[in-house]
């Protein structure tokens, strides 16, 4: 699979092509409004300003399967998002990330990294409470909750999955790195 060959749905609901992001440096992001993780849009956003300029894009994703944390619609949770935290880069319409109606944006990024980078015994030990409380997480490769993050390289390359504890200004120079 080749995820430039895939299209989405914008937040107005219209298609884009995820080709016209070739050649850029991207952070995926699955996410809700209303979860204990909710602040990293302010990390996200502040990578976002920092390099956007340099070739890097977000991709948010909203997504309710996780404890209907993202209960409103595409355009309030956007409306949340620019007031609360400013953020300014794309976000999508919200889909789902696991079981049979999951998008195929997600499929493609869980083959291509079904593990999270290891990240330490405290993020590990939160990591395995959430864990418990996912419903959607049924098989190896799975979202596990909210904010998982994936690095995708200029050439369309997943190179880092990042679970929801991990700090998104700690990809900094992660992604400066690839920049």
């Amino acid at each position: 699979m080749d995820l430039y060959k895939l299209t989405v749905k914008n937040g107005n609901n219209e298609d884009f092509a995820l080709k016209n992001l070739k050649g850029k440096v991207l952070l995926i992001v699955n996410t809700a409004t209303g979860c204990g993780f909710t602040p990293q849009y302010e990390a996200i956003e502040a990578l976002y300003e920092k390099y956007h300029d340099q070739g890097f894009e977000v991709l948010d994703f909203p997504c309710n399967q996780f404890g209907h944390q993202a209960p409103g619609t595409d355009a309030e949770i956007k409306q949340f998002c620019t007031a609360k935290y400013q953020t300014k880069f794309d976000q999508f319409k919200k889909i789902d990330v696991n079981g049979e109606n999951e998008s195929p944006v997600f499929t493609f990024l869980k083959a291509e990294a079904p593990d999270e980078f290891p990240v330490g015994l405290k993020n590990k030990m939160a990591m395995k409470a959430v864990k418990k409380l996912s419903k959607t997480c049924k098989k190896k490769g799975d979202i596990v909750w909210n904010f998982t993050k994936f690095i995708v390289d200029r050439n369309g390359r997943v190179v880092g999955r990042f679970d929801p504890t991990y700090d998104p200004a700690e990809l900094d120079e992660f992604i400066e790195g690839l920049l």
